[in-house]
C-alpha cells in the first residue's frame, strides 16, 4: 500500500464544508460506539447497518456519502476489536476500552463519493451532499503513474497549517538494490541518536529541546488571550503550527537516517524496545518522546521491505550489561557510559551494546518486521483497521536471563 498526499486549495466555504464532513464522521463514529455499549452482541456488520438508521434519523448524516459513513463505523469497530484482542491476550496493562472522539481531524471516503480530474489529475471533486465540490491538489506527485482503480480510499485531513487530501493506493513498490555485503547493529540512545557496532554515532538533534523556548512563548501568549476571541484562535493556531513543525522535523530526520542505514547495509539489527514502558520514567519521558525511536524503527522496516533488506528486532535484555567478547554480565547505572570488564576490557557502553545486538540478530534470535507494513493501515476496502496490518512477525523463544549467546 502507498499513501500519496496533496495539499488542498479551495474557497472558504469549501473549507467549512470539509469541517462539516469531519464533524459528521466523528458523530457517526461516536454514535456507533454508543450503540455497541448499549446493546449486546453487536458486531462489525451491525454497525454498518446502523449507519443507515443514522442517515434516516439525522439529515446531516444522510448528506455524507454512504461509504464514508461505513468508514466511520469501521473506525469505531477498529477500537472495539483492539479492545477484544487485548482482553483475549490478557494484556497486563490497560486493555484500551474504546473512547468517544472529541477532536476528529479527518474523514475517509472509499471508492465512491469522489471523482478525480481525468485530464490533469490535479483536482478532485466530491460528489456527496456536503457541497465540498472541486478541490485543487498541490504537490509534486503525479497520479498518472497509477491507475484510478488502484485508489482504494481518499481521506480529507485537517492540520494546523491547512487541509490535505490523501490517496491510499493498492500498489506494492519493490526496488532492486545492489547487495552491499554489510551488516549493522544499532543501539539507540539519548546522548546520541544511535551508535553502531563499529562505534560510529549519529547525534541526537533534540528538535523539541531547541524549539522549547518558542513553544513556551507562544503558550504564554495564548494563555493571556480572552477565551472564545479571534485573537485566542489565532494564537492557538500559531502554537499548533509550531508543534507541527517540530513533529515534521522529527519525522524527516528519522526517515533520512533510516534511508541511509538501509541503503548501506543488507542486514540491520536493532532492539525491540517498548516505548510505552520506557516513558513511565518521568525524568526521561520528554527526551524519549523527542528522540522518536518508534518512527525510526517504522521507517527502517518499511524501507527494508521496499529495498529487499533484512531488518531484525532482538530482545533488549542484557545487551548493555554483557560484554561482547567474553559474555560476562557487568551491571551498571545509566550514568556509567563505559563498560569495564574483569578481563581488562574498556569499551564504550553503547558500542558494546550494538555489538551484542548484532550478534543476537545474526544468530536469528528475535523477530522480523513487526511494524514494517503496519504504518499503512486503514487501506483495504471492507476490512477493519486491526486486520489490515500486514506483519512479518516470526516470534522466537524469549531470551532468558543469563542465556545470551555471545
Amino acid at each position: 500500500m502507498l499513501v500519496v498526499e496533496f495539499k488542498v486549495r479551495a474557497k472558504k466555504e469549501q473549507y467549512a464544508a470539509i469541517d462539516e464532513a469531519i464533524r459528521t464522521a466523528q458523530f457517526i463514529q461516536n454514535k456507533c460506539l454508543r450503540y455497541w455499549m448499549d446493546n449486546e452482541k453487536v458486531g462489525r456488520y451491525d454497525l454498518n447497518k446502523y449507519c443507515r438508521v443514522l442517515a434516516h434519523e439525522f439529515s446531516f448524516a444522510e448528506q455524507l456519502n454512504s461509504q464514508a459513513r461505513q468508514s466511520s463505523a469501521e473506525r469505531a469497530w477498529s477500537a472495539i476489536a483492539r479492545f477484544y484482542d487485548n482482553c483475549k491476550r490478557k494484556v497486563q496493562e490497560k486493555k484500551g476500552y474504546p473512547r468517544f472522539k472529541k477532536n476528529c481531524r479527518s474523514v475517509e471516503y472509499k471508492e465512491t463519493g469522489w471523482k478525480l480530474d481525468s485530464n490533469t489529475r490535479k483536482a478532485i471533486t466530491f460528489t456527496d451532499k456536503k457541497n465540498i465540490g472541486r478541490l485543487k491538489l498541490v504537490g509534486s506527485y503525479d497520479l498518472h503513474f497509477y491507475p484510478v482503480e488502484s485508489i482504494k480510499r481518499v481521506r480529507l485531513v485537517r492540520r494546523a497549517d491547512g487541509y490535505y487530501t490523501q490517496f491510499i493506493l493498492a500498489v506494492d513498490i519493490k526496488i532492486d538494490s545492489t547487495p552491499t555485503n554489510q551488516t549493522i547493529g544499532l543501539d539507540v540512545g539519548l546522548a546520541s541518536f544511535y551508535t553502531d557496532d563499529q562505534g560510529n554515532k549519529v547525534e541526537n538533534p533534540k528538535f523539541l529541546r531547541k524549539g522549547e523556548k518558542k513553544l513556551q512563548l507562544l503558550q504564554k501568549r495564548l494563555s493571556k488571550k480572552k477565551k472564545k476571541s479571534s485573537n485566542r484562535r489565532k494564537a492557538r493556531q500559531r502554537l499548533a503550527k509550531a508543534h507541527l513543525k517540530i513533529s515534521r522535523q522529527r519525522k524527516e530526520f528519522a526517515k533520512g537516517i533510516a534511508y541511509s542505514v538501509i541503503r548501506s547495509n543488507d542486514v540491520v539489527v536493532y532492539e525491540d524496545l517498548r516505548i510505552r514502558n520506557l516513558v513511565k520514567n518521568h525524568c526521561l519521558a520528554k527526551l524519549i518522546n523527542d528522540v522518536a525511536w518508534y518512527q525510526f524503527r517504522v521507517w527502517l522496516e518499511y524501507l527494508g521491505s521496499k529495498y529487499g533488506k533484512l531488518t531484525i528486532a532482538v530482545p533488549p535484555q542484557y545487551t548493555s550489561a554483557a560484554y561482547s567478547s567474553c559474555g560476562k554480565i557487568v551491571k551498571k547505572s545509566l550514568s556509567t557510559r563505559t563498560h569495564v570488564c574483569s578481563c581488562s576490557a574498556n569499551l564504550c557502553r553503547d558500542e558494546n551494546a550494538a555489538r551484542n545486538i548484532l550478534k543476537l540478530g545474526l544468530s536469528t534470535t528475535g523477530h522480523f518486521g513487526t511494524y514494517a507494513l503496519g504504518d499503512l493501515t486503514t487501506t483495504l476496502t471492507e476490512e477493519i483497521l486491526l486486520k489490515q496490518v500486514e506483519s512479518l512477525n516470526k516470534e522466537s523463544s524469549p531470551l532468558m536471563a543469563g542465556s545470551v549467546n555471545l
